[in-house]
């Protein structure tokens, strides 16, 4: 496999020449970019004299003579070569430019015409890991598919202690080559995908709706895209993107839409939290507020995954159940009565609710009733996970 290694400036670029090392030890080719400030405590020689390859720094180094016209064109030409793009470490300037999508020398040039998956691993000072537009950044890349792995605790360079240290290079090369085995392990496969929540009107002003953020679908239909799978997502109101996504606002209209793409689907993954109930009628007109209490008379709206399962006809079908208490025995319940092949169950209300956190925990249950833990990682991380179990089935 060839990965692009993009360097940007920070005491821990040194660290960046033992990843060269590790990931040729694992037999990948690895071409380095660096950012000018990168240079100031690495050289290009060095990274030439480790990866064999020609080392990017400028975008136009060596043509002001006209003697590399070719060379205009490297960061789209290595960009179609590469199967990963990891950046390590990614500095606070560097991950600001990549989420403004700013292309101004060769390493944010490249990003912007690389399509291989891409990790990033930041390293810098505690307080400047901590700021809120870094973590603000942060979300806007991840938000986008790319992998985040998370700085450790513990000494900088400036001599304090806490978050922000560079990730060990074990746990970056790792990340690195699981990914890369995942790579289009799923290539000619259908996944149908939900995600978000949905609205039922009240009045022409108000709806009930719940907290779901859309955040897990979302990296489901992420991950799988970025796994070579073919992907179609259905989703409620949120502010997330993704290309191509289909848009929708009750639970009637998520029905139609999941049903209209069912067919063609080898899987279906309902990550989405459709309303259970709607109101049984909606006024006309806008409800005055009164003295007196306004009672809402709820009807049941149609039970999506139910009817996927009655209909499933080979396909590999998961649903999600959010509990706050008795998650197993209720999941168990839900998988059953739903005809799925494996249910995830995440706890919510507290600490470790999953609503509209980046960070998720799961119970995992098949079809033969067995469970398995899944300990509080990154909805991307979930996603991978949930994905493994699907190949399995589809295998």
């Amino acid at each position: 496999m060839k990965i692009a290694l993009g360097v940007s400036g920070g005491i821990a670029c040194y660290k960046a020449a033992e990843i060269v090392r590790r990931l040729q030890d694992q037999g990948h080719d690895v071409v380095v970019l660096m950012t000018r400030g990168a240079t100031q405590f690495v050289t290009p020689l060095t990274f030439r004299a480790l990866s064999g390859n020609k080392v990017y720094v400028d975008m136009f180094e060596g043509q002001s003579s006209g003697s590399d016209f070719e060379g205009a064109f490297d960061h789209i030409l290595v960009a179609q070569s590469v199967d990963l793009f990891l950046v390590a470490p990614a500095s606070a300037d560097c991950m600001a430019r990549l989420a403004a999508g700013i292309a101004d020398d060769f390493l944010t040039t490249f990003h912007l015409a690389v399509t291989a998956p891409v990790v990033i691993a930041p390293a810098m000072n505690t307080r400047m890991w901590q700021h809120p537009s870094v973590q603000a950044n942060l979300k806007t890349l991840a938000s986008r598919g790319v992998r985040i792995i998370d700085p450790e605790v513990g000494q900088m360079a400036c001599r304090t202690h806490g978050p922000g240290r560079l990730a060990p290079v074990e746990t970056i090369v790792d990340c690195v080559t699981s990914l890369l085995k995942r790579s289009r392990d799923l290539e000619g496969r259908r996944i149908l995908v939900t995600a978000g929540p949905t609205v039922e009107d009240i009045d022409p002003v108000r709806y009930i709706s719940n907290r779901s953020s859309g955040k897990m679908g979302f990296a489901i239909a992420r991950a799988a895209r970025d796994r070579g799978a073919s992907v179609v997502l259905v989703s409620g109101p949120t502010e997330l993107d993704f290309p191509g996504a289909i848009r929708v606002r009750t639970t009637e209209e998520m029905r139609q839409a999941v049903l209209e793409n069912a067919n063609d689907a080898d899987v279906v993954i309902k990550a989405a939290a459709p309303l259970d109930f709607r109101p049984k009628s909606v006024s006309a007109q806008k409800i005055k507020k009164r003295d007196a209490s306004l009672s809402l008379e709820l009807e049941p709206t149609t039970d999506i995954l139910k009817e996927l399962g009655a209909r499933k006809n080979g396909k590999v079908l998961v649903g999600f159940a959010a509990e706050t208490e008795n998650g197993l025995k209720n999941g168990l319940e839900k998988l059953k009565a739903k005809n799925l092949d494996f249910i995830v169950v995440n706890p919510v209300g507290g600490p470790d609710s999953a609503f509209d956190s980046d960070i998720n925990r799961a119970t995992i249950i098949n079809a033969s009733g067995q469970t398995e833990e899944i300990p509080p990682v990154t909805k991307q991380v979930m996603a991978d996970k949930i994905l493994d179990r699907v190949l399995k089935l589809l295998k």
